[in-house]
């Protein structure tokens, strides 16, 4: 059969969103003919939202409205209601607040029915609001099209979660009863993700953008997924990953269900890392005697596979100390890519290891890890200049004799735009040892170039590159202290004035906020007198 024929429902859910749903619902209804029916649940909304899908669907035969008689806490029962629905042969969700970009699902379509597909998965993208900058979900899994007779085949599945970039067969999910746990249960994708592949499927995979994930950090409402303040988000997060990993293991996929643990090391326990230090003693506390209890479930092989992983290494030492320990190390070493931080140990037999305090975590791994894949630490300082702006000092740390080794021979500086462009602006400086066990670099911040791109927020990105042609992408810990985050106005000659602000990102690394001109100088001083004020 033709691919555009009728022959897809998508399921839209919502509550209390009429500012976006109708967008959500008319993206869906414009992919096309191939969309038999959009069934719209509204989770008992307060704020209008379905008189608005009401009066948008008198005009279009295609959408149909589900009202729920009483809010359901979650998304799982809405998305059930309209599950049980449909009347296509293949069906896909969206939530009210994002967007299916032109074409998901012929995309989708297409490979399903050309591969005999049961569930197809497309690239979704994470676009911040307002800046409109763009983040893809899992891009190596949709690097090329593809098609596996079983998820076993592809591990790295089990790290896509998402249930919204999936084209489904619904006679697939009503044969093996895959449905999405009622009521109230945050990051229910993970256990109906894991039901999918516990039911072994047949897998196609395309490159194409098929559903664009709002991310609004400053909304009134956070969404579930950035909400993570409380911790009660963790003690959700952690129960639905065991869950997953329990029906995975009781299907007997076991190389899954070992994916599984290794995906939450890798992902969820590194991004609550990276936040527990803005948390107070009380979160962390709770925290961490919660995380050793997770992880006392785990096995020797959980944790012999590239045992100074940072995911692998993080959980070592939450495992090996019963109080919260060392969370500047641990941030850094969470971030993206990790950084292994000084003071560095070596137990009494000479191997290295996490610290004095924690000898039993050992680091003998990383004397023979590849370069390419140390955790290296580079700091990064800012000093002002005496005609304006600043100059960058870069300082690489040595790591038990391995930075040596390879023989640091420069660094490209990158200063990268946040915007959904990513423009550069890039310098290659060279390195000179300074001590024995730290070599530097050293060159101006290019305020103007950077102003001539965009105002805006530069993320700070750094490659070393080593004598025999390697190299390795790091990230640069901004040191803090009197005077050296402070902002400064720089003279320019297009410009008149641009105004830089230095700042060390949630995770430690550098960055710098870029105003041009008098208005956007005075719009970031306004800005700066409001937060004083308030």
């Amino acid at each position: 059969m033709h691919p555009h024929h009728p022959r897809v429902s998508v399921v839209v859910i919502g509550h209390d969103d009429a500012a976006h749903v109708t967008d959500a619902v008319r993206s869906a209804l414009g992919q096309g003919p191939a969309v038999r029916e959009v069934v719209a649940v509204d989770d008992c909304s307060t704020d209008g939202s379905a008189d608005l899908l009401d009066r948008l669907a008198a005009g279009e035969p295609r959408l149909r409205v589900i009202r729920l008689p009483a809010n359901s806490g979650g998304c799982g029962t809405p998305r059930n209601t309209g599950l049980a629905a449909v009347t296509s042969p293949y069906v896909m969700f969206l939530d009210s607040d994002d967007v299916l970009p032109p074409g998901a699902v012929d995309a989708l379509l297409t490979a399903a029915t050309e591969a005999d597909a049961e569930v197809t998965g497309g690239l979704c993208v994470r676009r911040e609001l307002p800046s409109g900058r763009e983040v893809p979900w899992e891009p190596v899994l949709y690097a090329a099209p593809a098609v596996l007779a079983r998820p076993e085949h592809r591990p790295r599945l089990v790290h896509d979660t998402l249930c919204v970039n999936k084209l489904y067969s619904t006679a697939f999910l009503r044969e093996h009863g895959i449905r999405f746990p009622d009521g109230r249960f945050p990051y229910e994708d993970l256990v109906f993700t894991a039901r999918v592949w516990a039911a072994a499927p047949r897998v196609a995979l395309v490159p194409d953008r098929v559903y664009v994930w709002h991310v609004r950090r400053s909304a009134r409402r956070l969404s579930i997924s950035l909400d993570r303040a409380g911790i009660d988000n963790w003690r959700a997060r952690t129960h639905a990953c065991r869950t997953a990993h329990a029906i995975l293991l009781d299907a007997g996929q076991k190389r899954l269900a070992r994916g599984a643990r290794a995906k939450f090391l890798d992902h969820e326990l590194r991004m609550y890392v990276r936040e527990l230090p803005l948390r107070d003693e009380e979160h962390r506390r709770q925290w961490w005697a919660h995380t050793r209890a997770f992880l006392a479930d785990y096995d020797a092989d959980d944790w012999a596979r590239d045992p100074v992983a940072p995911g692998r290494l993080i959980g070592r030492v939450v495992l090996s100390s019963p109080e919260p320990c060392d969370l500047p190390r641990l941030r850094d070493l969470a971030a993206r890519p990790a950084r292994l931080c000084p003071p560095y140990a070596r137990g009494e037999d000479g191997t290295p290891c996490w610290s004095a305090d924690l000898p039993g975590v050992t680091l003998a791994p990383l004397l023979t890890r590849p370069v390419p894949l140390l955790p290296l630490a580079v700091d990064a300082e800012l000093r002002p200049r005496a005609y304006g702006g600043f100059r960058l000092r870069l300082r690489l740390h040595e790591l038990y004799g391995r930075v040596a080794q390879a023989g640091p021979e420069a660094v490209e500086v990158e200063w990268r735009h946040r915007e959904p462009d990513g423009a550069a602006v890039r310098r290659t400086v060279p390195l000179r040892a300074s001590d024995g066990d730290t070599w530097s670099a050293e060159t101006a911040v290019p305020s103007d170039p950077l102003a001539a791109i965009g105002a805006g927020t530069w993320d700070l990105r750094l490659r070393v590159r080593f004598r025999d042609g390697s190299d390795r992408l790091v990230t640069a810990h901004a040191l803090v202290g009197p005077g050296l985050l402070r902002r400064r106005a720089v003279p320019s000659p297009r410009h008149g004035v641009v105004l830089v602000g230095p700042y060390a990102t949630h995770s430690g690394a550098l960055a710098l906020r870029v105003a041009t001109g008098v208005r956007g100088v005075t719009s970031v001083l306004h800005g700066r007198l409001r937060r004083l004020l308030h």
